[in-house]
């Protein structure tokens, strides 16, 4: 990976950006885009648009959602501890004895506590953890201590930040979905670095908001925009590790490429499309299925208005929605390339009206 984008990778995945709380991780996006693109802009709702052909009639729409999941403060007690609610979908298992970040008027360090193992009676050491018997504690011995630092409705991401590994990989909280946000812009890069794009097209890299709690940024930002088509840009699972049956879930593995999805949430000519630019130009991927519509920005796409021709790509992420998310650094390269390679073939001319198969 090129050290620019790797760079941008590492702020953006570093940047605190808890569903509804994304400035700091949209401040990035508009930072690195605003180098290549045409026009840069941030709507109401908190996306980020970074456009290439801004006038042109016939527009792409990519989508890669900025936000992650988090907590909010909802009380504070009279020792200082702050209880606190999930943001987007949690395993109440994973914030047991975390490390966190609490943004209140200040940065502020914290601990998820909870009663130690020691203390549990029989019946408790049988039950999982859950959230609401959890507590975050700052140092604070009262509340007025406490509200000197942070308030009621102060967001909390976990500590954990970017960090390479052997080979290419690299884990960090949130590259679900910072890392769809970085091919969405990279593929902006390389359309205006390299060329290929229709001069009649327009291009809309959005770096969209909410997603962890209902699509909500890219509702707004499909509605305004009224692409012809798009694609969402999302993480996928990887089940390359013990005790996951691919018969269940699908064989979809680290560093063996993106993911292209197919199902009633993917216009089929959208597929053919990113298929044939995948073989076309040389770029290994696999195939995700959902016979549904998809937990992605791209079922808000698909519907909105009089509908868009929908695609979804990705890549294989380990242990998602935990502090330590996992992928390739080549799977996203490769997927930048494949989003290009998509937008190319797209003219003021294509049909996306879906079609019987041809035998």
């Amino acid at each position: 990976m090129r050290a620019d984008t790797l760079d941008f990778m590492k702020a953006l995945a570093n940047a605190p950006s808890p569903s509804g709380f994304e400035q700091p991780a949209a401040a990035v996006y508009r930072d690195y885009t605003a180098a290549f693109a045409d026009r840069v802009t941030t709507d109401v709702t908190g996306n980020v648009m970074a456009v290439l052909n801004p006038e042109a009639a016939t527009r792409i729409m990519l989508a890669g959602h900025i936000d992650e999941i988090g907590f909010l403060i909802h009380h504070i007690g009279e020792d200082g501890l702050l209880h606190f609610s999930p943001i987007g979908g949690h395993d109440d298992v994973t914030p047991v004895g975390q490390r966190v970040w609490v943004h209140g008027r200040r940065r502020v360090p914290g601990v998820v506590g909870s009663r130690a193992f020691h203390l549990l009676g029989p019946a408790d050491k049988t039950r999982r953890p859950e959230i609401k018997n959890l507590w975050i504690d700052i140092g604070a011995a009262s509340r007025e201590e406490a509200e000197r630092v942070v308030a009621l409705g102060d967001p909390i991401t976990f500590e954990e930040e970017f960090r390479p590994l052997l080979g290419d990989r690299a884990a960090a909280r949130g590259f679900d979905n910072t890392a769809g946000a970085v091919i969405a812009a990279e593929a902006l890069r390389l359309l205006k670095e390299e060329g290929g794009l229709h001069p009649e097209v327009g291009l809309y890299a959005v770096a969209t908001v909410q997603e962890e709690i209902g699509s909500r940024g890219a509702e707004t930002a499909t509605f305004a925009i009224k692409p012809v088509t798009g694609l969402a840009i999302d993480m996928d699972h990887a089940v390359d590790y013990p005790g996951i049956d691919p018969k269940e879930h699908g064989d979809l593995r680290v560093g063996r490429g993106p993911t292209v999805s197919r199902g009633a949430n993917v216009n089929p000519t959208v597929f053919r499309l990113l298929m044939e630019a995948a073989r076309e130009e040389g770029i290994a991927c696999q195939v995700s299925v959902f016979p549904k519509a998809t937990p992605t920005d791209a079922a808000a796409m698909q519907i909105s208005r009089a509908g868009v021709a929908t695609g979804l790509v990705g890549v294989p992420l380990r242990y998602m929605h935990t502090p330590s998310e996992m992928l390739s650094l080549s799977d996203v390269e490769s997927c930048a390339r494949l989003v290009a390679a998509y937008c190319r073939r797209v003219t003021p001319s294509t049909d996306f009206t879906p079609r019987p198969p041809q035998g």
